[in-house]
């Protein structure tokens, strides 16, 4: 099965773009409404391909040629050191020719048994600081209340709030009321059983997290996400705050440039969930995060905004793991890819296509290829 030869190695970016434009966060101006989907895809000399993410350039991905699947991927374990950074395009190939979804040879692998369908959780990331326009707070709670209304309508149970306007966008008592206004009316939208996690961004400091968390207690905030960087002394501070407030609220980090000692303070406890990039450090990397997480009983939840493909690569992950949290959902239409992923009720069924399950418009990302890619092959 691993003898197939790559003769083929074509890149491009698709664009797309979501429902409506994201706003600003703690730190950021407006995010807009143009997102990128960049894809690669593998040919190999019996007609068989591989699809999903990587950045790598011409010189590199070219390097491919000429190999074999097995040159690049033990079977078992997945593509070799050097490749990593196209490994998702490689594990589509071996599980298009395994005949399985990526999910379904990760579990093989591992030694995970799953059910006959398999959902993973999601929630809605889009709830950003849209509201900077509106000196009224009641009237920037109903624009919030009216977006996580709409990701309700799209299938969405769990919300994702960007918080921190008092670290750059407005004063700083005032933003922070605004941040506690906005949490409250977004747990009216989503019901009792809804989760609700809050991300500063790193625009807080100690003391305003725990003003937030005492003050959205009734709102039960599921987790707290780079309420500021990362940091022990900090983070010890706040945990036992919590334990004496009886507040459960989780400690989420690792988005962005984390701390390097970031897993030592998940095994110290004072981290709950880790949320290294889906794309880098990658799919190998977080198979072994995980297998040092899981054991400890911390969560493991990848981050991916701005980059659509990470609505559907990070569930077949999601599936095999013991402490799984949510897939980020960065809802996005992107021309000539096909993406068979739904949301219902709060998670995303995975489909059971061989691979990642993605598609592509041939002659869209042909045409993508020519004007804005590149393309190596045999000759």
């Amino acid at each position: 099965m691993f003898d197939t030869t790559i003769v083929k190695v074509e890149w491009t970016g698709l664009p797309g773009a979501r429902p409506r434009a994201a706003g600003s966060n703690a730190r950021l101006d407006v995010h807009g409404l143009e997102t990128v989907a960049r894809l690669m895809r593998i040919t190999t000399d019996d007609g068989h391909t591989g699809l999903g993410w990587s950045d790598c350039p011409k010189p590199f991905g070219g390097s491919l040629l000429g190999k074999s699947l097995g040159d690049v991927f033990v079977e078992g374990v997945g593509p070799t050191d050097r490749w990593q950074p196209m490994e998702y395009p490689l594990w589509d190939l071996a599980a298009r020719l395994a005949g399985k979804p990526v999910f379904r040879l990760l579990a093989d692998q591992r030694g995970v048994s799953l059910p006959e369908e398999v959902s993973v959780p999601c929630y809605d990331t889009s709830l950003y600081i849209d509201d900077l326009h509106l000196s009224d707070d009641d009237e920037a709670v109903e624009l919030l209340k009216s977006e996580a209304a709409f990701g309700k309508d799209q299938g969405h149970a769990n919300f994702k709030i960007k918080v921190g306007r008092g670290g750059r966008h407005m004063p700083l008592e005032a933003g922070t009321a605004r941040d506690i206004k906005v949490i409250k009316g977004v747990r009216e939208v989503a019901g009792p059983d809804g989760r609700i996690m809050i991300d500063a961004n790193n625009g807080w400091n100690l003391n305003l997290a725990k003003r937030v968390l005492s003050e959205t207690a009734d709102v039960r905030v599921h987790w707290i996400e780079e309420a500021f960087h990362e940091d022990p002394v900090l983070y010890e501070d706040l945990q036992e705050w919590k334990q004496r407030e009886g507040i459960d609220t989780l400690i989420a980090d690792g988005e962005g440039q984390a701390s390097p000692t970031l897993m030592d303070m998940a095994a110290q406890g004072l981290v709950d969930v880790v949320q290294y990039d889906i794309f880098s450090p990658g799919l190998m990397a977080w198979l072994d995060i995980a297998s040092r997480l899981d054991p400890i009983g911390v969560t493991s939840s990848p981050h991916h905004y701005g980059r659509v493909l990470g609505n559907y690569l990070t569930g077949h992950l999601g599936a095999v793991l013991e402490h799984f949290g949510f897939v980020e959902w960065d809802a996005a239409d992107t021309p000539g890819l096909y993406a068979p992923y739904t949301v219902r009720d709060g998670s995303i069924r995975l489909p059971e296509t061989p691979g990642f399950g993605l598609e592509v418009d041939a002659g869209r990302f042909e045409a993508m290829v020519r004007e804005h890619g590149w393309r190596a092959a045999l000759s």
